[in-house]
């Protein structure tokens, strides 16, 4: 263990950097959002991530869990198969799952199918299951803050917190705001991370 404390408060305030766009590549995480949680991630590669936080380092990203917007692959035919090249919700920790102890920051968006989608329910606790998509790129775009992180005590309210940060990114997902639309077409773009803001007053 290091020093870290996985239950501060982030050191950056999560309402300054929104929405917090990201670029990276799918890797092995520990496995527990599949085996132990029914909620499967794709967690996106430390070494290579891009940010359009100034700083641009992941251990920079302010901790918590948010909701937002994703893609797998590259856009070119085959990369993931044609019914992942699309845009999913995502709800997204960001951070050291306190319940695990974890003393490495990670990101993890548990991508959610469509209603309609027959993956959409097929997770132990009723949760969407897509593909293995290591080592695909990924693009992250994060619109809102749900909460903190949490030491849940045991692993059921911690599902429970899970499945109701999921059915909240699913809400927001579906607002009509200008913001939403922009961070869907950057996410279904091939542009770098850069701020919007910086987007805005470049021209």
């Amino acid at each position: 263990m290091t020093g870290t404390d996985t239950t501060a408060p982030p050191t950056v305030e999560p309402s300054k950097v929104l929405p917090l766009r990201m670029t990276s590549i799918v890797v092995r995480g520990y496995g527990r959002g599949s085996r132990d949680l029914g909620i499967p991630t794709a967690n996106l590669d430390r070494n290579v991530g891009k940010f359009s936080l100034e700083s641009s380092s992941f251990d920079d990203l302010p901790t918590g869990i948010y909701w937002g917007f994703c893609r797998i692959g590259d856009g070119t035919s085959g990369s993931t198969g044609d019914k992942d090249q699309k845009i999913f919700k995502t709800a997204c920790s960001i951070g050291y799952n306190p319940y695990y102890h974890n003393t490495k920051k990670t990101v993890e968006p548990h991508l959610i199918a469509d209603p309609q989608d027959t993956r959409r329910h097929l997770s132990s606790c009723g949760e969407s299951v897509l593909s293995d998509f290591y080592d695909q790129p990924i693009r992250l775009s994060l619109l809102g803050y749900l909460r903190p992180e949490l030491p849940f005590e045991g692993l059921e309210k911690l599902i429970a917190a899970i499945k109701q940060d999921i059915a909240d990114a699913e809400r927001l997902g579906d607002g009509q705001d200008a913001s939403i639309e922009q961070e869907k077409a950057w996410v279904a773009s091939d542009e770098e991370p850069t701020s919007p803001m910086m987007t805005t007053h470049s021209g």
